[in-house]
């Protein structure tokens, strides 16, 4: 027999009910999941319950300490990124958190951090050789550097293109950088990203091309001294007296026997091939530019040593020492030149100026430290190339002294000289970082945090379970089944969380989903207690659980929503793990009112056409019912009286 017209049918909202969890565990399952069955059902956990590094570094602008603009912080995210990357710790997380925080978290195992929050490490270097960074074949004969267009000094001082090839940033053809038509002579065109290679009048002149002896050498610390002492042990003295004995990048095709003991170089992590001198890094052909991409960060920040680093992963440099640093740029933007084509402006400070004039002269005129063929551009000028932390972002070639700002032309498109101003300008921008909070958590330390959170929420579960079978009997059970769905929607939604959105549980989290079993319990308490108000003025339980549950509905929601509306103003405001605190308390709290809504009243109403909740032993409704032999009070006072 059909209910009557607006009477509740239960069956649907635990119907309802029943599908959210089907939903739920087999995105828990199937949805991003793989291993085990242990595996799919591990939630995925916060540094402090599994061990690891955490730091949170507040970015400031140094002028007036205001906040970085949102682009200038997600270049700086990117760059600490590839920083922490380095250290090869699997699943590093690199994320911004309001306007002006960032958040490094390296799980498993414990790292030094201080250093990936330093400034970008902007140089700009003369190239004085290439090879091929592959790490693996000999390299290819050389093609000969062709004329292309050039940049020619007129004279209101800006830079006019003659004619040639298209440049293209890629390399085919070259972007350009001239000087602006506010003044200075010359320009500068970036070389192709074609792979170079020395060529038989390069290694005539290997001697003329190769730095001097004083220039060469490198301070060694004892702890460098060691490190590279077990590196030789690990590639063996053979490969290591080979790698020594190079003068120039070494040609494998010519020599299979070298290539056969050179070959342990390849298997060097970046930390170790860190460790080796620079011209080790250049003329063994088996170490490649993925290991010189990877090396840890500030591997290459000294301005007074020559360096090895990679363009495009491909093709990797022997570089003279830093003469101009990121210090000294004052700005860099993408913008629209004369002829509607987007440039990069680049402008130098004072001081900056001068360097950058020096050093264009001494790369136009190859003078001091000489480059070969293998690092000369389309036009046959020697190439300075702009190195931000460990990786060449442009190589231009000088064609001509540049006096006064610069502008980088080419085939730029606005993303594009957006990127390449945005990397210029970072090693100049006034943004500092400042230590907010770090924690090095042991994974031992880690897993008793988790045992403990676990221990103080089954604890707090079991208080309130306890208590409410004390007092309120059979209902004691509707509270227990109750708390038994929350936590596999909270568990489930957890998992999921963790895959979809990288939602990590902390200790913060357990501790926020302990406060919600008091949200929880005050639901039950404020629903249970109107029905015996019912009760009290005369109801039967079947009619009085609807009137029950529509007068504690409004309570339990405004409850719920003045929970949750102090865990979104939490979250908003807060850092940390105080956010995983906010996020916990408030995906419990709305649950919560899944449960209520979808189960809670659902089962009441099943209940009250049962036999066992009419008797007060069992329902617990205790003295709220009226015996069955006396009259029923009167609701209204006054009705008494008349």
């Amino acid at each position: 027999m059909a209910p009557p017209q607006g009477q509740m049918r239960p069956g649907r909202q635990l119907a309802v009910l029943g599908f959210i969890f089907v939903v739920l565990y087999l995105l828990v399952f199937f949805s991003g999941a793989s291993g085990s069955l242990k595996d799919r059902l591990e939630p995925r956990l916060g540094l402090d319950l599994i061990g690891g590094t955490r730091m949170t570094l507040e970015a400031r602008n140094s002028i007036g300490g205001k906040a970085p603009t949102a682009e200038n912080l997600e270049e700086a995210r990117q760059i600490i990124e590839s920083r922490v990357n380095a250290f090869g710790v699997a699943e590093a997380e690199v994320v911004t958190e309001g306007n002006r925080n960032i958040v490094i978290s390296l799980p498993g195992e414990n790292r030094n951090l201080d250093n990936v929050g330093n400034a970008a490490e902007l140089r700009f270097r003369k190239v004085l050789k290439g090879a091929d960074g592959s790490g693996t074949a000999a390299v290819p004969p050389p093609a000969a550097p062709t004329p292309s267009g050039s940049a020619v000094p007129n004279p209101s001082g800006s830079a006019t293109p003659s004619g040639g090839a298209t440049p293209t940033p890629s390399g085919s053809g070259t972007p350009k950088i001239t000087s602006s038509p506010s003044g200075g002579q010359g320009g500068m065109a970036p070389a192709p990203s074609a792979t170079p290679t020395p060529s038989a009048s390069a290694s005539a002149s290997a001697s003329a091309a190769a730095p001097s002896a004083g220039a060469s050498e490198e301070p060694v610390s004892a702890s460098i001294e060691e490190q590279r002492k077990a590196v030789e042990q690990k590639v063996g003295a053979a490969a290591w007296q080979a790698a020594n004995g190079l003068q120039a990048p070494a040609d494998l095709a010519a020599d299979p026997s070298l290539a056969d003991k050179l070959k342990p170089f390849g298997t060097l992590s970046p930390q170790e091939v860190a460790v080796l001198s620079a011209q080790m890094q250049f003329n063994v052909p088996t170490i490649g530019c993925k290991q010189l991409d990877e090396r840890p960060p500030a591997s290459i920040s000294d301005p007074k040593q020559q360096v090895v680093s990679c363009e495009d992963g491909a093709s990797k440099y022997l570089l003279d020492q830093a003469k101009v640093l990121g210090t000294d740029v004052s700005d860099a933007d993408a913008v629209l030149d004369q002829t509607n084509a987007w440039v990069v402006s680049l402008d130098f400070k004072g001081d900056g100026q001068g360097k950058w004039t020096d050093l264009t002269r001494e790369s136009f005129n190859n003078e001091g430290q000489a480059c070969d063929a293998t690092a000369l551009g389309q036009d046959g000028k020697c190439r300075v190339a702009v190195v931000l932390d460990n990786e060449i972002v442009s190589s231009p070639e000088i064609q001509g002294v540049l006096t006064g700002n610069s502008q980088i032309t080419g085939n730029f498109n606005q993303k594009d000289a957006s990127a390449l101003a945005g990397q210029l300008r970072f090693g100049a921008l006034p943004v500092t970082f400042k230590q907010q909070e770090a924690q090095n958590v042991t994974a031992t330390l880690g897993a008793s945090h988790l045992r403990a959170g676990l221990l103080a929420a089954g604890i707090g579960m079991l208080l309130v379970i306890i208590y409410s079978f004390f007092y309120y009997r059979l209902l004691g059970s509707v509270i227990f089944l109750s708390l038994i769905l929350s936590a596999l929607l909270v568990f489930g939604a957890l998992v999921v969380l963790g895959r979809q959105i990288g939602f990590t549980l902390t200790l913060a989290g357990i501790a926020g989903m302990i406060v919600s079993l008091g949200v929880a319990a005050d639901s039950f308490v404020i629903y249970f207690e109107r029905l015996k108000d019912e009760i009290r003025e005369g109801r039967s339980p079947r009619s009085a659980v609807p009137r029950a549950w529509m007068r504690a509905r409004r309570t339990i929601i405004s409850a719920n929503a003045i929970t949750l509306l102090s865990a979104v103003v939490l979250y908003v405001v807060s850092v940390g793990t105080v956010k995983g605190f906010a996020f916990a308390l408030g995906l419990a709290t709305v649950l919560d009112l899944v449960v209520v809504f979808l189960f809670r009243h659902p089962i009441m109403t099943m209940f009250a056409r049962t036999r066992a909740f009419l008797s007060p032993r069992v329902s617990g409704l205790g003295r709220a019912l009226p015996a069955r032999n006396q009259p029923t009070q009167p609701r209204n006072p006054r009705a008494k009286e008349a």
